[in-house]
């Protein structure tokens, strides 16, 4: 059941519902993905605190479509994801120069989403 939104920081703080409909979401999104980017294979990641490399202060997850061969060491993928979450972080101080969306423009953004998805 969709329900009023709120901003989460960190996945323990998710209720059992929310926790239940991310999942669902997640794997409704990776399945298009994969057939989209003609992968073989998921990674899902979650970077929960900062202290785990989250540059952006709420609860997300990361889906990233994998194809055979993509890294030599299968396990390769977190530090590229280590990697680009410092790029991020160097660029764009998140704490101090981000700019919450407003509630219009997530709604636009989220109603965009559920047309490609649908």
């Amino acid at each position: 059941m969709i329900g009023k939104r709120r901003v989460v920081k960190r996945f323990v703080d998710l209720t059992a519902e929310e926790t239940s409909d991310l999942w669902l979401v997640a794997k409704k999104v990776g399945g298009k993905l994969e057939q989209y980017h003609k992968a073989s294979s998921l990674t899902f990641t979650i970077q929960d605190g900062p202290q785990s490399g989250q540059t952006v202060p709420h609860v997300h997850i990361h889906i990233i479509p994998r194809k055979t061969g993509d890294f030599d060491k299968n396990d390769e993928i977190y530090d590229a994801i280590d990697v680009k979450e410092k790029e991020l972080k160097e660029k764009l101080d998140l704490d101090i120069d981000r700019k919450d969306r407003s509630h219009e423009e997530m709604a636009q953004e989220a109603n965009e989403y559920r047309f490609l998805l649908s």
